[in-house]
């Protein structure tokens, strides 16, 4: 099939355009949100098409993913159709409510011209997606090309824009973990972060925005991963490092809670409980081995690329053939 997409969420796209089809995937000269083209951090098949928007008027399209609300309006003026009435389409929602959970409305509630997809049992049921037809697929990750050596005692972190996302990435409760051991926080607008939580440099480093290769390398160096996440969707770097051996230490919280088995980790909503783990990890690396090698075994069953892209050839057949 031809799937028009845009490069929205880097490491799930990465994923999804490992399949069998064609991805379209807009680009425009600034490079902007709605217009990225190919990823330049990570090598994509050549199956994913950079196409302008002038290109897109008289390219064939067999199905539209949107995953902004913004992005109907967008395909409908730049191919000339419309997405779930002329094609089909369906909308990926990569996050959990906002607002007045759980009563937060989806924008895609109430609609009967497209197919709502989830990342996450969680986020369809916590969302309201009122009478539109739902689906969950759960991620699949590309393996990282690393295993787990964990020679240094720190704690890795990945993250994007802590400061500013404050106590949604629990950036607040770093400095405990830093008593513990030292923190290395990976991901995009993690620099100065250890100026903003006042602490020194010794005990919080900095990696802003790595090649993702790099940065694998360099959390599978570290002994446990900390997730500190209050309210986010399952994040792909959480399954990255579990996938590499890692052991977590993580906030039961959303996905999070059904993802990590207790074998594979330490989960908690209380932070006393989480650091005394991270001590624990740090202090015993055989107990950190174990948990790490159930970790990757777990994430290389559930999360693999052939289910996830299994998973999305079924929907994308089931959606074409409906519309046909």
């Amino acid at each position: 099939m031809n799937v028009l997409l845009w490069h929205v969420h880097g490491s799930w796209t990465t994923s999804f355009v490992h399949g069998t089809h064609r991805y379209l995937v807009p680009v425009t000269p600034d490079r902007g949100p709605y217009g990225l083209g190919r990823a330049r951090t990570y090598p994509w098949p050549a199956s994913a098409v950079e196409m302008t928007p002038e290109e897109l008027a008289d390219a064939d399209v067999d199905v539209v993913v949107l995953q902004r609300p913004e992005e109907l309006e967008l395909a409908e003026r730049w191919l000339g159709r419309r997405p779930g009435r002329d094609l089909p389409a369906i909308y990926v929602e990569h996050n959990t409510p906002k607002g007045d959970v759980p009563t937060t409305r989806h924008p895609m509630a109430d609609r009967d011209d497209l197919l709502l997809t989830h990342v996450t049992h969680f986020n369809e049921l916590f969302w309201d997606n009122g009478s539109t037809r739902t689906a969950v697929v759960e991620h699949g990750i590309v393996p990282p090309r690393v295993e787990w050596t964990g020679e240094l005692d720190r704690l890795a972190v990945v993250t994007n824009e802590p400061v500013r996302r404050w106590r949604v990435t629990g950036t607040d409760l770093m400095p405990r973990f830093a008593e513990v051991a030292p923190l290395d926080v990976f991901g995009m607008g993690v620099t100065g972060l250890a100026d903003r939580l006042g602490l020194p440099g010794q005990r919080l480093a900095s990696h802003d925005d790595l090649p993702q290769d790099v940065m694998h390398t360099e959390v599978a160096r570290r002994r446990a991963y900390l997730h500190l996440c209050r309210w986010t969707s399952l994040g792909l770097s959480l399954i990255e490092a579990m996938t590499i051996g890692m052991p977590v230490v993580a906030l039961a919280t959303t996905e999070a809670v059904d993802a990590v088995p207790p074998d594979a980790g330490v989960l908690s909503t209380r932070a006393d409980t989480l650091v005394e783990a991270a001590r624990w990890l740090m202090a015993d690396r055989d107990a950190a081995y174990r948990l790490g090698a159930r970790a990757r075994e777990v994430t290389k069953e559930r999360f693999g690329l052939d289910r996830f892209l299994a998973d999305w050839d079924r929907i994308l057949e089931e959606e074409t053939c409906a519309s046909r």
